[in-house]
C-alpha cells in the first residue's frame, strides 16, 4: 500500500499493491494498521455506502456539519469517476482549496478525505459503482453542501456543463461564500 499526501492537508491518495496472475488479481483495499502507521491518523470506520450512477452524474459537493462530520475513504468498484475534495476547515493552511483525482478499476486508487471537507464526484462511465467508508454515522439534519460550480472554488470538472446530471437538491446547494462569509 502506497499512501501519498495530496496538495490538501490530511487528504491522501491510497494505491494498493495489486497482485496479478493468470487467475485475475488480489489486493488489500484497506489495512487500518498500515493506514495509521503511514498517516499518523486513527480512523474507525462505522458505515459503508455504495451508489450506482450513469455517465455524467455529478454527486456533490456534500459534507456533514458539527458532531456528525465524516471522514471518508472512497473508491470505485466498477467504472470511473473524477473525485473532488474541498478543504472547509477555516484554520487549515489549505482552506478553500480543492483536489481532484481520477478513480477507476484500473488504477484501484482510493482517496481519504478527512472530516471538515466537502466531497463530490463526477461519473465518467455508465453503470459506475462507487463505494465509501465513513467514520461517523449519517445524520440528515447535519447534511450540507456547496454548489458544484461555485466560482470561488473554481473546480474543473473536465466535462461539458450541459452534459452534467444533477439532482434538484444538489442544484440548490448554497455558494461557498454564503457558508463562509
Amino acid at each position: 500500500m502506497i499512501i501519498e499526501q495530496t496538495n490538501l492537508e490530511d487528504c491522501f491518495i491510497i494505491t494498493p499493491n495489486v497482485l496479478e496472475d493468470d487467475r485475475g488479481y488480489f489486493f488489500e483495499s484497506f489495512n487500518r494498521k498500515k493506514f495509521e502507521d503511514l498517516t499518523d491518523m486513527n480512523i474507525d470506520f462505522v458505515q459503508d455506502n455504495q451508489s450506482k450512477s450513469s455517465k455524467g452524474v455529478l454527486r456533490g459537493l456534500h459534507f456533514q456539519k458539527g458532531d456528525y462530520a465524516q471522514a471518508k475513504l472512497v473508491r470505485v468498484l466498477k467504472g470511473s469517476v473524477l473525485d473532488v475534495a474541498v478543504d472547509l476547515r477555516p484554520n487549515s493552511k489549505t482552506f478553500s482549496k480543492s483536489f481532484s483525482v481520477k478513480l477507476d478499476t484500473i488504477n484501484n486508487k482510493q482517496l481519504f478525505i478527512p472530516r471538515g471537507f466537502a466531497h463530490g464526484f463526477l461519473v465518467l462511465e455508465n453503470d459506475t459503482i462507487f463505494s465509501y467508508k465513513c467514520d461517523n454515522y449519517y445524520n440528515k439534519l447535519s447534511e450540507s453542501g456547496i454548489l458544484y460550480n461555485d466560482q470561488t472554488l473554481a473546480i474543473n470538472w473536465e466535462f461539458k456543463e450541459e452534459e452534467l446530471i444533477l439532482s434538484p437538491k444538489d442544484l440548490s446547494l448554497p455558494m461557498f461564500n454564503d457558508l463562509f462569509s
